[in-house]
């Protein structure tokens, strides 16, 4: 019960912030990817093998014949996990599988008298086919059809979403841009009849810079182009003073915080293309997350990765809360160099 109490309350508040409880689904929204996690959480225009379902029209042939694998154990025993697989390029561009999943632990059912009637699981679950193909030599076009299958207790719903998407790489491949309209589409069957909720509808847009001569890479973007105001009333200011409200009023309602709060900040160290070290800010995050006595490091995140010919290995730690932080890994096999074969890439 207690831990059903912990998914109820804190697990909408730590992983999809003040956005939460607008739409269904919301596992979609989860990151996917160690390296985009330790870059504050979201990114369509950073090109690697574990990131294209980011952004599908990112897939070229750097990104082909790679096998990825992705987790994230959180708190109470919810656990996350992503795997994919892209193909090589076929006469009809870039191919791509995955599935996606978020299980939230086992739990104790119990009449409204308190009555323990036996046990209950909660997960849910998103199948992923991605597709991409060039426009000309600077744009590529990707699109993601998701089926989504939701399971809690003797409650389940279906439904799909996609998302379209739009990359740019300049001619030296330094500059690489996206845009991203995610989750469009609606429940097929939703959880109680004639109920139906709205998805996580998000556009995004962002860009990534590499220096020629220097082992920098910062990347910038913007969420939720769709709702300009993401700004909210804070209950916790009820008990403060007027004029504490009023301050608190004041800062939401200024253009520069609403302005940052559509904002993730990236920067990378990459002394050598084997090996990164990558940070983040969220600063919506941060905002909704801290606590007005002790903000922490609430909205910050970073991470590494190691990258061989066979295999990388990603891991990154994301701060939400000063209840914890997130642990995210991911491993991409490189399947043309661990078999010893040309897939024809």
């Amino acid at each position: 019960m207690k831990r059903l109490i912990f998914v109820l309350f804190f697990f909408p508040t730590f992983v999809f912030s003040q956005i939460g409880g607008t739409s269904t689904y919301k596992f979609l929204d989860l990151t996917n990817s160690a390296h985009i996690a330790a870059l504050g959480g979201s990114n369509v225009s950073l090109s690697e093998p574990n990131s294209v379902f980011s952004n599908p029209a990112l897939m070229d042939s750097s990104t082909a014949n790679h096998l990825n694998f992705s987790y994230v154990n959180y708190f109470t025993d919810i656990n996350w996990g992503y795997s994919s697989y892209n193909f090589s390029k076929s006469k009809f561009g870039y191919f791509a599988v995955g599935i996606q999943y978020i299980n939230y632990g086992d739990f104790i059912a119990a009449d409204e008298l308190g009555n323990i009637t036996g046990d209950f699981t909660a997960a849910d679950y998103s199948i992923n086919f991605a597709w991409a193909n060039k426009i000309d030599s600077f744009f590529t076009v990707g699109i993601v059809l998701k089926p989504v299958f939701s399971n809690y207790e003797s409650y389940t719903s279906f439904g799909i979403a996609t998302d379209i998407g739009l990359s740019y790489f300049s001619r030296n491949k330094l500059t690489t841009a996206g845009l991203v309209i995610r989750n469009l589409g609606s429940q097929i069957k939703p959880y109680t009849p004639n109920n139906y909720e709205p998805l996580p509808f998000d556009i995004q847009i962002g860009f990534t810079q590499k220096f020629a001569h220097a082992p920098f890479r910062f990347s910038v973007l913007a969420h939720h182009l769709n709702k300009p105001d993401l700004g909210y009333v804070n209950p916790e200011n009820n008990i403060l003073s007027q004029q504490t409200q009023q301050q608190f009023t004041d800062k939401v309602g200024n253009i520069a915080d609403l302005t940052f709060r559509h904002l993730i900040f990236g920067a990378e160290i990459i002394p050598s293309k084997y090996f990164y070290i990558a940070f983040g800010f969220n600063y919506q995050r941060r905002q909704e997350l801290k606590l007005t006595t002790k903000t922490g490091l609430s909205g910050f995140s970073g991470g590494l990765g190691i990258n061989v010919k066979k295999f990388s290995f990603n891991y990154a730690i994301a701060k939400y809360h000063l209840a914890g932080s997130t642990h995210n890994f991911t491993i991409a096999l490189n399947i043309n160099e661990l078999f010893k074969r040309n897939f024809g890439n």
